[in-house]
């Protein structure tokens, strides 16, 4: 039928069936039938009615993604139960593209410029991050295990053949520390081979006549980039550089110890220096290229071009080094490394001479304290840089060279200056350095004010959006490994008997951890607070004096105002809640690392009666981040399977999965680069049918609910213009202003989004873009950028009405495609496309 419209339907995060989406209802008697696939697969396909007349002037075709992320109940959803352990991966990723400024033109994005020195310390940070989890794995197989597991009595607590390295020729020098270096090398090739088995999504095309945007056509918006949703080559150089980075990292805690405790001499220092040499190299390849062009551009098949033979060499040397290292026997120039492990016989003998002193690897504590002080002024900056431009990282460079100095003059690097003050620690030194660093966030804000008929409330947390999520990241990566540590040193130590203690920064992660609970749990009471406030105000609004209503409707009224208040509460107090709320934890974790240079573990700080509690905090803090791995996969799981949790939990989910893997090779993969180029090969394919071909539509109506209204946006601004003429869209139940576009203000600010408005307005001026919205939809808001906008009443009534003995539902986030406002505009919509039916030949732009 040449007339023929179709409607084009895209769900969203709670993946809701295909047979809800196309509305089919059972018979009376039979049963309910099932949709037909018409393209597509089971995993992601493209479904219609069964018995759809071909007469019908608008049909429905329902786009089905949601096994992407949520799939069935089987046994693939554990797997990517697990993806959520590397949340923090994807909340590191998804900061990156929240910068405020980045340019529409991919090859306009300079290193010096605001944008690319902000992309190029998320960068570092991502890494900085591959780095944590590597030591953690090292703190394990190497502190934990190859060092202070000096027994048998100890190994034998360690799943697997360990107890060979108690005794023999293992248990001598620096051997046992080779074979607990197989950890995190473990660690890390599981976590490479879980990466490169999702590269299929970024390798998907949009393929067919006609649907890549032309050549030379300026872009406005960074989603029409071509190459946006395809980035293969670049997910597999950035693996690279983390993976040799986290190799180095690695074989550098165990070389590290071993050539302090013994310096090398002759043919070992020889063997030393060379190593070093080869570990130091991929990382500072890493460091420069995360800021080149070549690696950072999204198009790409080579891994790093020339450089990769060399990373990949260079890594592979320094850890073949690394094990001859500590194979060879010690040297004469150091101390005996048998005098610094903790004594044999623990077991039998707790209350022996140094049992229970700690005796960790040496320099293993100070070395993740500073590393996680490293990553706070990586933060700082980043959440500098983010706000008021290039000019104000003067405060957190400056702050971090002079911290710098001061740590050289602390440890007596610097010849012909005096000593240092006796009783001077490092902490005193780092508490300043952060403070003064972090005066740079309060800078004047560089980024332009959105205009106020905007809809957007204002760019979330003042332009601070990338230093807030990659921060939120690092936590959670930081609870993770300590909790990981924390549980295998609980396992290897019972009750306390055995020299096995974990890392002082450990301890000191608990009860940081313990306070970041109270602020979670003070951050809830007060949206709860808000919400009661919020729904006694609508309430009030509902109920006014004057209106008489029985008390039918006035449970009705509190009914009501409860979606209308938390309506309010996710659209106007989500993103300061959680503002607040991540500040104060991010000031807790600087706490916590000035405290975890102190040296000092939480127990023995006080004698008084605050000390019971300090203890009490601490081991309960411990104890909950050994188990917060373990929760969050659980949650994950039941994201995947559960309906409930997944529409509160997969909100964040999908939308942290919505973004390519430009930041982080190692998150979770993108639903959106398969999703989007089928959706567009999908669309165009239609579109470019001939006129006599019975599948032949005269236009489209893109459909998309919440998260596929994202996706459709996505879509079409990657369609070329001779198709978006045949091209209608339709938003309800979206965030795309109150949420992407304050938080993702590059893609869908109050300048970029109306890009997409003006490519789907006709050359008479009409709209081609409608928002529907309702007062009781949490996630549904309007979008001024759409031009016409549709408010859907909800309920239709606070009462029975038409013979109906029960109260029309509250449908709040889902039904908008039944509505009456819904059917009437998609009719007045489909109208317009049959009326002016263009040739595919019109254009080529």
């Amino acid at each position: 039928m040449a007339g023929r419209v179709l409607e084009l339907r895209v769900h969203g995060v709670s993946n809701t069936p295909p047979d809800e989406l196309l509305g089919l209802l059972p018979e009376p008697g039979e049963p309910a039938p099932q949709p037909w696939l018409v393209a597509g697969d089971d995993v992601t396909g493209f479904y219609r009615h069964p018995r759809a007349d071909p007469d019908e002037p608008v049909t429905v075709e329902a786009y089905s993604w949601g096994r992407l992320t949520s799939g069935a109940r089987t046994a693939r959803d554990v797997e990517r139960a697990l993806w959520t352990v590397l949340l923090p991966f994807t909340l590191a990723n998804v900061a990156l593209h929240a910068r405020p400024e980045i340019p529409a033109d991919p090859d306009r994005e300079r290193w010096s410029g605001r944008a690319g020195v902000a992309g190029w310390l998320i960068r570092l940070f991502c890494l900085s991050l591959t780095g944590t989890l590597v030591l953690a794995a090292t703190g394990v197989g190497v502190d934990l295990i190859g060092w202070q597991c000096v027994d048998r009595s100890c190994l034998r607590r360690v799943p697997g053949p360990w107890e060979f390295l108690g005794h023999g020729w293992w248990s001598e020098d620096a051997h046992a520390l080779a074979v607990g270096l197989l950890v995190p090398l473990a660690l890390i090739a599981l976590v490479g081979l879980l990466s490169w088995r999702t590269y299929q999504y970024e390798a998907e095309m949009p393929v067919g006549p006609g649907v890549v945007p032309p050549v030379g056509v300026p872009m406005v918006n960074p989603l029409q980039d071509p190459t946006f949703w395809c980035g293969e080559g670049q997910l597999r150089r950035a693996a690279v550089l983390h993976l040799c980075t986290g190799t180095a990292v690695a074989a550098a805690v165990p070389l590290g110890a071993v050539l302090v405790m013994d310096p090398p001499a002759g043919p070992r220092a020889a063997l030393a220096g060379l190593t070093v040499i080869l570990l130091v190299l991929p990382v500072a390849v890493a460091v420069v290229a995360l800021g080149r062009p070549y690696l950072t551009r999204r198009g790409g098949r080579t891994p790093l071009g020339p450089y990769s033979a060399l990373v990949v060499v260079s890594t592979l040397g320094g850890l073949a080094g690394t094990f001859a290292l500590l194979l060879l026997p010690d040297g004469p120039a150091g101390i005996p490394l048998a005098e610094l492990r903790p004594p044999r016989g623990c077991a039998a003998a707790p209350a022996a001479p140094g049992c229970r002193a700690d005796h960790s690897l040496p320099g293993y504590d100070e070395l993740i304290a500073g590393w996680g002080v490293g990553q706070l002024f990586l933060l700082v900056a980043i959440g500098t840089v983010s706000r008021s431009g290039r000019r104000a990282l003067v405060a957190p460079a400056g702050a971090a060279l002079a911290l710098v100095a001061g740590v050289a003059w602390w440890s007596g690097w610097l010849p012909g200056l005096p000593a240092t003050p006796e009783g001077l620690a490092l902490w005193m030194l780092v508490g300043p350095a952060i403070a003064v660093a972090g005066t740079g966030l309060l800078l004047p804000r560089a980024t332009p004010v959105d205009p106020p008929e905007a809809g957007h409330a204002g760019l979330a947390w003042g332009g601070r959006g990338p230093m807030l999520i990659a921060g939120l990241g690092w936590l959670l990566a930081v609870a993770y490994c300590t909790g990981a540590v924390y549980w295998v040193g609980n396992r290897l130590n019972p009750a306390d008997r055995l020299a096995v203690v974990p890392p002082v920064p450990v301890t000191w992660a608990g009860l940081v951890f313990g306070g970041s609970l109270l602020v979670v749990l003070a951050t809830a009471v007060h949206a709860g607070v808000l919400f009661a406030r919020l729904r006694r105000r609508e309430y009030a609004r509902l109920s006014r004096p004057g209106h008489r209503l029985s008390a039918h409707d006035l449970r009705r009224c509190r009914d009501v105002s409860t979606f209308r208040a938390l309506h309010r509460l996710v659209g106007e107090h989500a993103i300061p809640l959680v503002g607040w709320g991540g500040t104060a934890l991010l000031v807790l974790a600087a706490l916590g690392c000035v405290a975890a240079l102190s040296g000092v573990h939480p127990h023995g700080m006080s004698d008084s009666g605050w000390s019971v509690l300090v203890d009490g905090a601490t081991d309960a803090g411990d104890r909950l981040l050994g188990w917060l791995p373990v929760l969050v996969a659980t949650l994950g799981l039941l994201v995947y399977r559960n309906d409930t949790v997944r529409r509160s939990v997969g909100v964040l989910w999908d939308v942290g999965t919505f973004w390519p893997r430009t930041a982080h090779p190692f998150a979770p993969p993108s639903y959106a680069e398969r999703a989007v180029p089928e959706l567009q090969t999908r669309t165009a394919g239609l579109l470019a049918l001939p006129e006599d071909d019975p599948r032949r539509v005269a236009g489209i109506i893109l459909s998309g609910h919440s998260q596929g209204a994202v996706i459709c946006a996505a879509v079409l601004l990657q369609l070329p213009a001779r198709w978006r003429r045949r091209v209608r869209f339709f938003s309800y139940g979206c965030q795309l202003t109150r949420l992407y576009g304050r938080v993702f203000p590059a893609y869908f600010g109050p300048r970029r989004l109306p890009v997409l408005a003006d490519a789907l307005t006709d050359r008479h001026g009409r709209a081609g873009w409608t928002n529907f919205w309702r007062e009781t939809d949490p996630l549904g808001w309007p979008v001024p950028a759409a031009r016409r906008q549709v408010t859907v009443r909800d309920p239709e009534g606070l009462h029975p009405t038409g013979g109906e003995v029960v109260d029309p539902p509250i449908r709040s986030h889902g039904g908008y495609p039944d509505s009456p406002e819904f059917l009437v505009e998609r009719e007045r919509v489909a109208a317009g496309l049959r009326g002016a039916v263009p040739s595919p030949r019109e254009g080529v732009g």
